[in-house]
């Protein structure tokens, strides 16, 4: 992704923490890859030196990230996650048509490579496809649906690999997904990424207590796409 695709919009701003809405394919930190250009480089660019990323999102998803502006900030960030005092809500694109709504109680690796750690998911169904709303396009795509995710703990790739221990994985998911449905759904609507949206968190803002809510606007590269589905947009909102 070139430099100038992967601009990120800053979302909030004051002298202790930053928030962003990334673009997908855009690297939060050069430790997870080697890329000329990241969302920590773009932060430094902008606002200084001091940047201290508190989580991550993976290179696929888009929307909500913090960046705290000292060590100490971070520290405070970090330790309110780790209590499940965030709030955190993501839209995701699925296969098939999961039940309307339901907990994963599911254990996963912390990290790469990790033991398994408990790991909670709540999800609600928001909208499914079906002949009716995309009646011009073919059966494999008409058989999805649009769900919310609410992680209740932080582990690598959560969602994602929760969805998919629910027989519903992401589309656009090259490492949880099917290929042969990822390049379908490619070109019969136009989805081209993983298809996972950050859409909002809210915090405890580490100085003043406040309750922060932070949103993300849902991105063209899958607002066109669920247009095309026929998904509306009182469903992604």
């Amino acid at each position: 992704m070139s430099r100038i695709d992967a601009l990120p919009l800053l979302l909030h701003c004051d002298d202790h923490l930053l928030a962003f809405a990334k673009p997908s394919g855009l690297l939060v930190h050069r430790g997870w890859g080697d890329d000329a250009f990241t969302l920590v480089d773009h932060a430094r660019e902008h606002f200084g030196d001091h940047i201290h990323p508190v989580h991550r999102l993976d290179r696929g998803t888009s929307g909500v990230i913090v960046i705290a502006r000292s060590a100490e900030a971070a520290a405070l960030i970090q330790a309110s996650f780790e209590r499940g005092e965030a709030e955190k809500c993501y839209l995701a694109l699925v296969r098939g048509i999961p039940p309307e709504e339901g907990l994963i109680d599911h254990p996963i690796p912390r990290r790469e490579d990790g033991p398994r750690v408990p790991a909670v998911t709540a999800y609600r169904r928001r909208f499914s496809v079906s002949a009716a709303t995309a009646p011009d396009l073919p059966a494999h795509v008409q058989r999805c649906a649009l769900v919310e995710a609410r992680p209740r703990t932080g582990r690598l790739h959560q969602v994602r690999r929760h969805l998919k221990h629910l027989n519903h994985p992401l589309l656009g998911d090259a490492n949880y997904g099917k290929g042969d449905l990822n390049r379908l759904f490619r070109a019969e609507i136009g989805l081209g990424r993983l298809a996972l949206h950050a859409a909002s968190l809210e915090l405890v803002h580490p100085f003043t207590g406040a309750r922060l809510r932070l949103e993300a606007p849902l991105p063209e590269d899958l607002t066109l796409p669920f247009a095309r589905l026929g998904i509306p947009a009182a469903a992604w909102a």
